[in-house]
């Protein structure tokens, strides 16, 4: 009775992943525009284009379920790459607020994202 009032339905899974895609690739997009903005441009693009990964990440757990997400991306044949890309992840944050080295952040988003393209 706990897991049929806890699960959500097909309709409203899709939806949300629908929305959690689209606001994910709109803060990539809007990191991407704020990049070229002087002095805070690094901080926002680093904040904004992780902050949309993290939520298309997010988006496929309606789909398959939180725990299910985590399994497939902890498999040995995908674990190399979700370390990479977590690790990505907290390095171009660090890299915009403490290092302020504009290069390594756009590394960082380069790797992150082909380690969430393998």
């Amino acid at each position: 009775q706990v897991i049929d009032s806890t699960s959500l339905g097909w309709g409203t899974r899709v939806k949300g992943f629908i929305a959690c895609f689209a606001i994910g690739c709109l803060c990539s997009i809007l990191g991407s525009c704020l990049l070229w903005i002087p002095k805070k441009g690094l901080v926002l693009f680093a904040v904004f284009y992780t902050l949309g990964n993290i939520s298309s990440i997010g988006s496929t757990m309606f789909l398959m379920g939180p725990m299910k997400q985590l399994k497939r991306m902890f498999e040995p044949t995908r674990l190399i790459a979700t370390i990479v890309m977590l690790l990505c992840l907290i390095l171009t944050l660090c890299s915009a607020f403490w290092w302020r080295k504009a290069g390594l952040a756009l590394l960082f988003c380069i790797l992150q994202f082909f380690a969430m393209a393998w």
